[in-house]
This record gives structure tokens, C-alpha cells and sequence, in this order.
């Protein structure tokens, strides 16, 4: 399984990929307004950054770069998507799964613009986006939860259904809005490709109290025996 990092902040996915390895990083409109810098400002040093490490190409690095979420006219939205992805062949165009959106990203698929089809909240959504052939689906799993309802079920049925079509792997499930180790575990048991989370959660899904109680038993035994 994939993680990337969703995140607007240039220095935190520097550090990420430098340190855990991330495979691609996702951003929306909040995340860019939380870094405190303009949308074409983040976006132009993500498009430098990849350029930089040698990483071009969504294969490599898939950027997620969401359009306005005011556009709700699917010509608006395939004229901007198109806007941004000329930028950086790394980026993969954010569309969210309205009416309009569905046909945009549709389209624009079929013009070589690779979609992630996010604000997925069922599986009937999920499957249009495998149907139409967007590169990503973006079932959200932390709002769920936050609202009791069950999301390893939600997740396993979109895998299933994505395996029974001969969508699973054409079309990447990346669980979004990731909020604990134990939901990173729950969408990798059910098959899911990619979870995008921020950084604190990843960092916190690497701790473990025995590992720091065993990690002083050691260091402990360590400083009480005699080196020659």
C-alpha cells in the first residue's frame, strides 16, 4: 500500500519524502489556505520541487491539485483543470464528485488529464469514477466515522466491486481524510492501494509504548555492561 501525504506545505513533504519514503501527496483548497501561501504560489513549488529530485511524471509522484470548488459548469471545470496540469506532468486534477465534476473528469480523461475523483462518501459513488475511468477514487473515511458510521465495510466493498469489474488497480483507492493508525490498518486489511494522511498521523502511527519501554530496557542493559 501507497502513502502520501496531504499536506500544502512544501517544507513538511520534503521532510516526508526524505524521511518515510511518501509516494504522493494530495492537497485541497484548506490545506493550501493553512500553508499561508497563494494556490498558484504552492502549487508552482510542488511543480519545482519534483523537477528538483528527479521525480516527473504522475507514475512516479502523483500531486493532487484540486480545482476551484465554486465551479459547478463542467466546461469551467475541464478549462481550469486543463490550466493546471500543463503545469507539471506530476499533477493529477482534484474533481469533486458532483454532477458536473463526473463529466469533466470523464472528459478530461479521455484527453490524457489524469483525475482523482474525491468528496466519495459511498460505494455507488466510488464505482462511477472506476466506470469513467479516473486514475483515482477518493473515498473519505475519518468524516464517517466522525458521523458513527462503519468504514471498513464502506472501503472492503468498494475493493470488491472494483475486483469484480477488473477496475482494482486501474483505478487507485486512496483513502482520504485518514485520522489513526488503526483506520491505515483497517483500509490496508480491506485492499485499498493508497491512504493519504497527515504528517502527525503517520508520525503517531510509528510510535508504540512497548517499542519505547523495550527501546530503555536496551539502552538500560546497555549502559550497565562493560564495553571490553
Amino acid at each position: 500500500m501507497k502513502y502520501f501525504l496531504d499536506s500544502a506545505k512544501i517544507d513538511e513533504i520534503k521532510y516526508a519524502y526524505k524521511a518515510f519514503g511518501i509516494d504522493g501527496v494530495t492537497t485541497n483548497p484548506r490545506h493550501v489556505m493553512v500553508s499561508g501561501k497563494p494556490f498558484l504560489t504552492v502549487i508552482r513549488e510542488l511543480a519545482d520541487w519534483v523537477r528538483e529530485e528527479g521525480l516527473e511524471g504522475y507514475e512516479r509522484f502523483p500531486i493532487s491539485v484540486e480545482v476551484n470548488p465554486h465551479l459547478d459548469d463542467a466546461g469551467e471545470i475541464i478549462s481550469e483543470a486543463r490550466k493546471i496540469a500543463a503545469m507539471s506532468e506530476n499533477f493529477v486534477i482534484k474533481i469533486p464528485c458532483t454532477a458536473a465534476g463526473i463529466e469533466a473528469a470523464k472528459e478530461l480523461e479521455k484527453a490524457g488529464v489524469r483525475t482523482n475523483l474525491t468528496l466519495v462518501f459511498s460505494a455507488s459513488q466510488a464505482i462511477i469514477a472506476a466506470k469513467n475511468g479516473s486514475k483515482f477514487v477518493s473515498p473519505f473515511i475519518g468524516w464517517k466515522e466522525d458521523n458513527g458510521e462503519d468504514t471498513k465495510e464502506y472501503i472492503k466493498n468498494i475493493v470488491d466491486i472494483y475486483k469484480n469489474y477488473g477496475w482494482y488497480g486501474k483505478t487507485e483507492i486512496i483513502c482520504a481524510a485518514v485520522r489513526s493508525a488503526k483506520q491505515i490498518v483497517d483500509c490496508a486489511v480491506a485492499g485499498a492501494d493508497i491512504v493519504t494522511a497527515g504528517l502527525a498521523v503517520y508520525e503517531a502511527s510509528f510510535k508504540h509504548p512497548y517499542t519505547r519501554q523495550g527501546l530503555e530496557t536496551f539502552q538500560n542493559a546497555w549502559d550497565n555492561t562493560a564495553k571490553e
